[in-house]
Parts: structure tokens; C-alpha cells; sequence
């Protein structure tokens, strides 16, 4: 059974870092399209950074230079790197897979960790 679980998140004040984790089974990575998502309160789930194949990566303009997703293929473990936090950066963050090689759509995913929580203060 494929489980995805994030963990990280944390509360930090403006400027700072965190890394979040999503440790994965079930998933070959080079043959998944990996996701990070996030719920900032009053609006809708948005990306903020997709790993496809194992080596693509994509993020939004607005993220670019911020936010980093990487993976440790040896852990089956997802990463997201977020530098330069602001206070509108606070919200849930998920972790999502899609078990294909072709991201499609990045709503589309099959599987999805629970959310951790990122605070951030001004």
C-alpha cells in the first residue's frame, strides 16, 4: 500500500527556513510524479512545487527562488525546502503523488499525506 506522511512544519518568524518532509512507501519516485501542496486559510489548495520522474521540478512564478523540492531516492523521502518565509506562507502543507510518469494535471493525484502545519510571523 503506498502511505505518504509529512512532517516539518513548524512555526518560525519572517525570513526564516524550514524543511519539510514527506517520507513515502509504495513509490518509486523516477516513476511518480511528486507534489508539495498547500491550504492557506479562505483560499483554495494551490502547488507550490511538483518533482516529476524523479529530476523535473516546476514551481509557481510567485515561488520561484524560495522553495525548493528534492528527494533522497535511497529514503523514499520528499523534501521541501522553504526559504525566506512571509507571514502569508502560513498554512497546512501536503504532500501528493500521482502514480504515473506524466504529471497531467498536478490536481490529479492518487495518493495523499496529512497536512503539517506552517506558521510564519512578522
Amino acid at each position: 500500500a503506498v502511505q505518504l506522511a509529512a512532517s516539518g512544519g513548524g512555526s518560525v518568524q519572517a525570513g526564516g527556513s524550514l524543511k519539510l518532509s514527506c517520507t513515502t512507501s509504495g513509490l518509486t519516485f523516477t516513476r511518480a510524479c511528486m507534489k508539495w501542496f498547500r491550504q492557506i486559510p479562505g483560499k483554495e489548495r494551490e502547488w507550490v512545487a511538483v518533482l516529476a520522474r524523479g529530476v523535473e521540478t516546476d514551481y509557481p512564478d510567485s515561488l520561484k527562488g524560495r522553495f525548493t523540492i528534492s528527494a533522497d531516492h535511497n529514503k523514499n523521502t520528499l523534501y521541501l525546502e522553504m526559504n525566506g518565509l512571509k507571514p502569508e506562507d502560513t498554512g497546512m502543507y501536503y504532500c501528493a503523488a500521482r502514480d504515473s510518469i506524466l504529471c497531467g494535471n498536478y490536481r490529479t493525484n492518487d495518493y495523499w499525506g496529512q497536512g503539517t502545519q506552517v506558521t510564519v510571523s512578522s
